[in-house]
């Protein structure tokens, strides 16, 4: 993607003239290296990129381990798992720190940048599955993009066999912030198959239409009943769930706002939780520890740390 990026001719002039204007410009992962660098636009400014990028950088300018790192006008950043941090931090620039914080308490981001994940589980169980293991994520209109896009990408990059199916009568969905995504299969196609989890993005949106569909209220109550894994996150541990009785004798976490939905309310305040068979966690800035756990339960702790690492959701 980054090699594109730099061989488009159109865009390194689009771009060039806007830092000549003196504008804002940023940059994440591998493009501060493969990117603006080539294009002379790091010189004599301090930058940061993708750990496996950091010598390549440092032919162009000097390479900092910052996880943001904002010199001037840019704006660089190292990986995925910096990318949240990254955005806040652009809108910082552009709107000032309250508008930032105002963006950033509802995402649900940690303080703690960069250490190994956590959990709480309960009542734990071995999570046994085929090889590898089928998972069926569902989107709809309105489904928090953040979340759908970060789990369908840790658990591809883990290798599982991720089905994304759309709710609606066709593939494609406009997610919240009208990102468009594309679905692989519809769910009424899905629901022919079984599945060894079913995890359920958020979004205010996504969440009534999945508590709507009669399809996939019952994909996961067969799913519970057969004690097969499912889990949710944000809106939808809350308005799907809970009223379809599929949080019964389980503890759970939700979006914030939202927790006052819940039945028992005992275990909100932690940001990822497992209930045996079912995990549940709290909102965008949750979705990769909320993946990586479903990753750690299918597959061990080991790969887990590798892909908060490669990601570096962890530091490196």
């Amino acid at each position: 993607g980054v090699d594109n990026l730099r061989d488009s001719a159109v865009l390194e002039g689009l771009v060039k003239k806007h830092v000549e204007d003196g504008k804002l410009y940023a940059a994440v992962c591998a493009a501060p290296a493969v990117v603006l660098g080539p294009w002379g636009l790091l010189n004599g400014l301090k930058a940061t990129c993708h750990p496996s990028f950091m010598e390549k950088l440092a032919s162009y300018t000097t390479s900092v381990e910052s996880r943001v790192q904002l010199d001037g006008k840019v704006v660089t950043s190292r990986a995925p798992g910096t990318t949240m941090e990254f955005a806040v931090a652009i809108v910082e620039q552009l709107f000032g720190k309250e508008k930032a914080d105002e963006v950033a308490g509802p995402l649900v981001m940690r303080s703690n940048h960069g250490d190994e994940h956590t959990f709480l589980e309960l009542n734990p169980v071995q999570w046994t599955f085929d090889n590898p293991p089928k998972i069926l994520v569902p989107i709809a209109n309105g489904t928090e993009e953040m979340e759908a896009v970060i789990i369908i990408d840790i658990l591809r990059r883990a290798k599982a066999n991720v089905v994304v199916a759309s709710v609606e009568d066709k593939l494609e969905i406009e997610a919240s912030r009208k990102v468009k995504l594309e679905a692989d299969i519809l769910l009424d196609e899905a629901a022919k198959h079984s599945y060894d989890l079913i995890v359920l993005p958020g979004g205010i949106g996504g969440a009534h239409a999945f508590a709507n569909s009669e399809t996939l209220v019952s994909l996961l109550k067969k799913q519970r009943e057969s004690n097969r894994y499912y889990g949710a996150i944000c809106a939808s541990p809350a308005l799907v769930l809970e009223p379809h009785g599929l949080l019964k004798d389980k503890k759970a976490t939700a979006f914030p706002a939202l927790c006052s939905k819940l039945s028992d309310q005992s275990e909100v305040e932690n940001r990822v939780v497992v209930d045996g068979n079912l995990i549940t966690s709290r909102g965008p800035g949750t979705s990769i520890e909320f993946a990586l756990v479903i990753v750690e339960k299918l597959f061990g702790r080991n790969l887990a740390l590798e892909l908060a690492k490669t990601t570096v959701f962890t530091s490196p």
